[in-house]
């Protein structure tokens, strides 16, 4: 893989600080963290990892929007993981977390704190409450990446879709949903952007959602929620 370039942006320290997981640290560890973690950036579209990769590396993500993805045997891709900024993700068989299998691509523009596994384990070991923290994360990802797989043998099209809109409404705490495009709304649904199209005018047709540029609005979310359910 292509090396990363060294970060220009400010303020390491304040970004991970400000992080729930290490909010209990103190000024001592958070500069700890700070020397053991080596900020990078990424353009959009840069893969950060592939399948088969044997380096075990946390990556935090600063800033932008990173892609955890798998490839089925005809080359059809299936995002698992859309993250945002704030969150984590990489190899760490410590934390239930992996690589082998997956994908890692920046989605935008995207800086990253790359942390190794003996520090990931010594921080683990010495804070429990980041421990939990890191756990609840995991747990919650999980759930999810389960919610997909099951819409995905169980649901038509219409329904995973109006299921991903929820929750990508509820990541994102809005009604409005930004920054994606019917390609990538259909690779996290598991089907074809012109059939996501197709099962997206439809939603629109029926005042479930507004449709803009990279923008989805969702109208009537107890009526989508009811889509939703297949």
């Amino acid at each position: 893989m292509e090396a990363f370039e060294p970060a220009s942006l400010a303020s390491k320290v304040g970004y991970l600080s400000g992080q729930e997981v290490f909010k209990d640290l103190t000024k001592e560890e958070m500069e700890w963290l700070d020397r053991v973690t080596t900020e990078m950036t990424c353009e959009r579209g840069r893969i950060i990892y592939i399948p088969g990769e044997s380096r075990e590396v946390l990556y935090l993500l600063k800033k932008g929007v990173v892609n955890l993805y798998r490839l089925s045997p005809e080359g059809k891709k299936l995002i698992i993981a859309h993250l945002p900024a704030g969150t984590f993700f990489g190899e760490m068989s410590l934390l239930g977390q992996g690589m082998y299998d997956s994908f890692a691509e920046a989605a935008e523009p995207s800086v990253l704190c790359a942390m190794s596994r003996a520090d990931v384990e010594r921080l683990l070991l010495t804070k429990p409450i980041v421990a939990l923290r890191v756990l609840q994360v995991v747990g919650r990802r999980l759930l999810n990446a389960q919610a997909v797989l099951e819409d995905l043998a169980f649901k038509s099209v219409g329904a995973r879709l109006a299921a991903l809109l929820l929750r990508l409404a509820e990541e994102q705490q809005s009604s409005t949903i930004t920054g994606l495009t019917h390609q990538d709304l259909a690779e996290m649904a598991g089907t074809f952007r012109e059939t996501a199209t197709l099962a997206l005018n439809e939603l629109k047709a029926q005042g479930l959602i507004g449709l803009g540029r990279t923008r989805i609005d969702i109208l009537d979310s107890g009526r989508l929620a009811a889509v939703a359910q297949g």
